[in-house]
């Protein structure tokens, strides 16, 4: 009995010495850093991030693989908390919104009767889908069953509906998208896009020198959604109420309501929501990114000028135009003065605008 004791004893005091070695030999080292930022965290595991859940996000983060604005769920305050436990720098940054490239819906043909799973990625996989235009969206909703936050809804004309109150910007619905019709962009972005190749745009916005998104503009009309309406023309143009007027509207030569009766009056329709806009007695403000500190001086405020200072500004630029003239705007408010008194020498001294109050607005 005594020797069993013995034998157990020693048995077990060389086992604990092993597993001791074995602790400090194979032990895993855990970066206290991914616990601290895990606590910056919603805690939500929702998965708009890209990983399997905050654990993981904070260990890429922590592993530089991801930056700590990853996170989707949390707003501003996670992301100083968790830039502070890596001691980096927060700076402000336009969001990232979800908008439909397509506005085909249920007016795209179908070439075939799909009977299998409805899901787009799977209806993709054959023949690329079972619409005639390969680039139309196939109206299954697998953006909005997979949209983490619910921001994503299937409209009548089977046409995702984006509500941007509630996007986050996470890219799901791109990532999961097979035909590419929902895109993720900063404002910035969609400023700056120019139209492409494989571009979704209808023979209106094709032919339209600004490229406004001129079936969009439209819809928003027809619904009531004045606001939106101007906000999209602004995207592109910021003279829309006098291009309303002066426009020679060449896209109304290509639309296609022609092919049934007559043109939409697409001109009229700008002139009216711009009228719209000056007879509420104030401006829709158009999204401008945050302030990039830097300067730009520009000479001349007439259109061209007033043009670059209203992107640049928009890009977060701090613009200042100068211009001799009493007024901005060039030959669209001065043009009657020029012709009534002499022309004034160009060697006048120019007087200082700065676009923080001509961005409330539009000419």
């Amino acid at each position: 009995m005594v020797d069993a004791f013995i034998f157990l004893l020693i048995l077990g005091a060389i086992s604990a010495a092993i597993l001791g070695f074995a602790a400090r030999a194979f032990y895993v080292y855990e970066d206290p850093k991914i616990a601290l930022v895990e606590e910056c965290l919603p805690g939500a595991n929702c998965g708009g991030c890209g990983y399997a859940g905050c654990s993981a996000c904070a260990a890429a983060i922590v592993a530089g693989k991801a930056s700590p604005s990853v996170c989707v769920a949390g707003g501003p305050s996670v992301i100083q908390a968790a830039a502070a436990v890596m001691g980096l720098k927060v700076e402000a940054a336009e969001p990232k919104l979800a908008f439909l490239t397509c506005a085909g819906g249920t007016r795209a043909e179908t070439k075939y009767n799909y009977l299998g799973t409805e899901d787009c990625r799977a209806l993709a996989m054959l023949y690329r889908g079972d619409k005639k235009c390969e680039v139309a969206c196939l109206g299954r909703g697998t953006c909005a069953k997979n949209c983490p936050f619910g921001a994503i809804t299937m409209g009548k004309n089977n046409l995702p509906i984006i509500d941007l109150d509630l996007c986050t910007g996470c890219g799901t619905c791109e990532t999961v998208c097979p035909t590419g019709t929902i895109k993720v962009q900063r404002g910035s972005e969609r400023t700056l896009h120019f139209s492409m190749i494989d571009d979704r745009l209808a023979p209106c916005q094709q032919t339209c020198p600004a490229q406004i998104d001129i079936p969009r503009y439209i819809d928003h009309i027809k619904h009531g959604r004045y606001e939106e309406a101007v906000l999209t023309i602004k995207e592109k143009n910021p003279f829309l109420l006098t291009c309303g007027r002066v426009c020679p509207h060449p896209c109304e030569e290509v639309c296609r309501r022609a092919l049934g009766d007559e043109p939409v009056s697409i001109n009229q329709l700008k002139r009216f929501v711009a009228d719209y806009e000056m007879n509420t007695g104030g401006h829709f403000p158009v999204s401008v990114a945050p302030d990039n500190g830097h300067k730009v001086a520009i000479i001349g405020g007439g259109p061209g000028g007033l043009s670059c200072a209203y992107f640049l500004r928009r890009l977060g630029y701090s613009v200042t135009l100068f211009d001799m003239q009493p007024k901005l705007g060039g030959m669209l408010t001065t043009a009657y003065l020029n012709t009534a008194s002499p022309k004034r020498s160009l060697t006048g001294r120019f007087k200082g605008y700065s676009t923080s109050a001509l961005m409330q607005g539009s000419i």
